[in-house]
């Protein structure tokens, strides 16, 4: 009768005590990075208050307050209802937001997204069918790099901005 062999023959024919090597066996591969820290606010969870934190924040329940996330991510699920004012650096929204949303990278609503409220960033995601009431303000990225111009770029844009609006100004007072 045959039976199988747990161990495996050498070039030599002497067997060796190791386990033979199963070529079909699976061996996963091991990252070293590590995952994507992110606080979950469940479905029942119903926070009032300020929120404040490092990490990136998902919210499936209820928050009434404020959010505050300068460098990380917030992500409002299908079931999350936000009635707050949101800063962060990147805002998907998914459920519905009643309030402003401040964000220095990047907005995007889903399809299944509502917010109530003004936006301003530097780029913004829109999804058809998603709605959207209130101000959009879409900041450039120097604006988004400097927090206050110096007084020189001031006084240079202020000639130019003049310029082009002086011959309207004729035509107008020309044409009447």
């Amino acid at each position: 009768m045959l039976q199988s062999s747990e161990y495996s023959y050498g070039a030599n024919g002497v067997r060796s005590s190791s386990p033979a090597s199963n070529p079909n066996s699976y061996n996963p591969v091991k990252t070293t990075t590590a995952p994507i820290e992110q606080a979950t606010i469940g479905r029942t969870l119903i926070i009032k208050g300020e929120i404040i934190g490092a990490e990136a924040l998902y919210i499936d329940g209820r928050i009434e307050g404020k959010i505050t996330l300068t460098d990380n991510r917030v992500t409002i699920g299908r079931n999350g209802v936000v009635q707050a004012d949101i800063n962060a650096r990147e805002v998907v929204v998914m459920g519905k937001v009643t309030g402003n949303i401040e964000c220095s990278d990047r907005v995007d609503i889903r399809s299944e997204g509502v917010v109530n409220g003004n936006v301003s960033t530097t780029r913004i995601s829109v999804e058809d069918g998603a709605i959207l009431k209130g101000g959009i303000q879409v900041k450039s990225g120097e604006q988004k790099q400097q927090s206050a111009p110096k007084p020189q770029e001031k006084s240079v844009e202020a000639p130019k901005a003049s310029v082009p609006e002086a011959p309207k100004a004729m035509a107008a007072t020309a044409s009447a």
